[in-house]
């Protein structure tokens, strides 16, 4: 998964970058990155408005969101903001030279660290229950074939015992939920490599998504952090809740396609967030808060509610702007798309709204 995403040739290192094969918050709204500048703009004050304000964006795809940041920021905080993209793949030509890109996401952060649909592509071992325990899946990247891999380390067996335990009895499967980015639906095989039970082995508990390696990225990432605030928004799950057969799949041109890590296509798994929320706690010492992207986006002031017919009769070009903005936040905040994303705010040495106080 690794070299498929992030090798010579990769997927998110060679080509027209995310956007031509899904679609995200950031693609999909102007009010996103309004809702995120007032964000900002509250740990600014919170922060006692440093004379550099950084923001980190982890994944920044083409530099999409940081560009629409800055947009947004009232100038007395543009001028003091510093933006980072942290991308693998090389620098877009036209990206605004204020901009910093780099591969790494830098020390000693004062500000905000995003991390936008980061986490979902963190490669990650995935693994199947058998009469002798959990086995590692492998698959050959010419091929798409699974067969089973060796027994899985006491560390990983540890994070499944914790975090993805067996349930008492064979659940039935539930659906994967990814946005397309042109509205298309998926292929008829999208799903051959997740949901067929037919392989030899204990079929029956499904398959898991091993989530130590993001807990890990994240942690290191928070760790960055020398006061502020790490903000990861992304497709996820909770404990009392896994996916049966797990999630992972694959994007290519609008449509979902065989998640063979053959570099042609986006391979991406959802997030356990309350493991990667405790893994960033321990860094962070701070209480966290993990929500629905709904919730969050109603609480940052973007609830997609229609504006009052009585705008209509007073300001008619103002009322239908507002309802073009209403629009545009009701599909950011529609549980069955983007708005079904988890948002985890994880506060570092700050006191911030409530909002972000579990």
């Amino acid at each position: 998964m690794e070299r498929a995403l992030y090798g010579p040739g990769g997927f998110f290192v060679s080509g027209t970058g995310p956007a031509a094969h899904f679609r995200t918050s950031v693609h999909a709204s102007p009010a996103f990155a309004a809702a995120l500048a007032r964000q900002l703009t509250a740990l600014d004050e919170a922060l006692g408005r440093p004379a550099r304000l950084d923001v980190v964006d982890v994944g920044a795809g083409r530099g999409e969101l940081l560009r629409a940041l800055l947009a947004h920021a009232a100038p007395e905080l543009a001028a003091r903001i510093r933006p980072v993209a942290v991308e693998r793949a090389a620098r877009p030509p036209d990206l605004p030279p204020e901009i910093d890109w780099r591969p790494e996401i830098p020390e000693g952060i004062t500000g905000l660290l995003l991390a936008t649909e980061w986490l979902d592509n963190v490669p990650l071992d995935v693994a199947t229950h058998t009469p002798d325990g959990w086995r590692h899946l492998l698959v050959d990247p010419a091929t798409g074939e699974e067969t089973l891999g060796p027994a899985l380390s006491p560390t990983d067996t540890a994070w499944l015992t914790t975090w993805w335990p067996l349930p008492p009895h064979p659940p039935l499967p539930s659906p994967v939920i990814k946005e397309f980015a042109s509205g298309a639906a998926p292929d008829d095989d999208a799903n051959s490599l997740i949901d067929d039970g037919g392989h030899g082995w204990d079929g029956r508990w499904g398959r898991v998504e091993i989530g130590r390696e993001r807990d890990e990225a994240w942690a290191e990432a928070v760790g960055q952090i020398e006061r502020g605030l790490a903000l990861a928004v992304d497709y996820g799950h909770l404990r009392d809740a896994r996916p049966v057969d797990g999630t992972l799949s694959g994007y290519r041109n609008g449509r979902q396609v065989p998640p063979v890590p053959d570099g042609s296509c986006d391979v991406t798994a959802h997030v356990a967030m309350d493991s990667v929320a405790s893994a960033g706690e321990r860094v962070a010492r701070c209480a966290y808060t993990v929500v629905s992207q709904r919730e969050a986006l109603r609480a940052l002031g973007a609830d997609g509610g229609r504006p009052p017919l009585s705008l209509a009769a007073r300001d008619p070009a103002g009322y239908l702007r507002a309802l073009a903005a209403a629009s545009a936040a009701a599909e950011l905040t529609d549980p069955a798309g983007l708005g079904g994303h988890w948002w985890l705010w994880q506060p570092v040495g700050v006191a911030l709204d409530p909002l972000v106080a579990r």
